[in-house]
């Protein structure tokens, strides 16, 4: 799996790059929340292990503007050395901090908090293929939504993406349905090419 390093010490860097190599992982290390946050822009990565404290960017805010970003979900893991009072938890965890390690890092630590983050994104990776699904009606095409409660398609859509609809009969609707119900009212259906005149 691939894991983004953020962290502005070189020894400790190294040190978990290493570690996570040994744990059979693909490291990719950055020396401050800023240049893991660029190298973010430019490459899937699921898994953050970054610093608390570290110039430019901090690792709060580095979580911070993962999780105002749309796409997949990105685990995250924080590093300190600082005592996690209640305060400081609180505000890493409002931040969108998943996990917490204590540096230096213990390797025993750090295979564990890795096979959690490898079940929370199965997990979210799952969810969202479920999400994918549109529950519709094989008969008159109503997609059920999540309070178990029938929409026309279009209504559906339309609150969840703001899209609008325009309607209009497609060529083989017109021959197959409005064409026998104009024959059946006596009407002669116009030519297919004076349609919509």
């Amino acid at each position: 799996m691939k894991v983004l390093i953020a962290e502005d010490d070189p020894i400790a860097g190294r040190v978990l790059e290493a570690a996570l190599v040994k744990l059979g992982h693909e490291p990719q290390i950055t020396n401050d929340g800023e240049a893991a946050w660029q190298l973010l822009q430019a490459q899937p990565v699921r898994v953050v292990v970054s610093d608390w404290r570290m110039p430019r960017l901090d690792g709060l805010e580095l979580c911070r503007r993962i999780r105002a970003r749309p796409g997949d979900y990105v685990c995250f893991i924080l590093l300190t050395q600082q005592a996690a009072t209640a305060g400081n938890l609180k505000e890493a965890m409002e931040a969108g901090v998943d996990d917490f390690l204590g540096k230096p890092v213990d390797h025993g630590q750090l295979w564990m908090r890795l096979r959690v983050a490898e079940r929370i994104l199965q997990f979210t990776t799952e969810v969202r293929q479920l999400e994918s699904f549109l529950p519709i009606c094989s008969y008159c095409k109503n997609v059920r939504d999540d309070k178990n409660y029938w929409h026309r398609i279009e209504q559906y859509i339309n609150q969840r993406t703001g899209a609008n609809f325009s309607h209009g009969v497609c060529p083989s609707c017109y021959e197959r349905v409005l064409v026998p119900q104009m024959l059946a009212a006596g009407l002669t259906p116009p030519p297919p090419g004076e349609r919509g005149r």
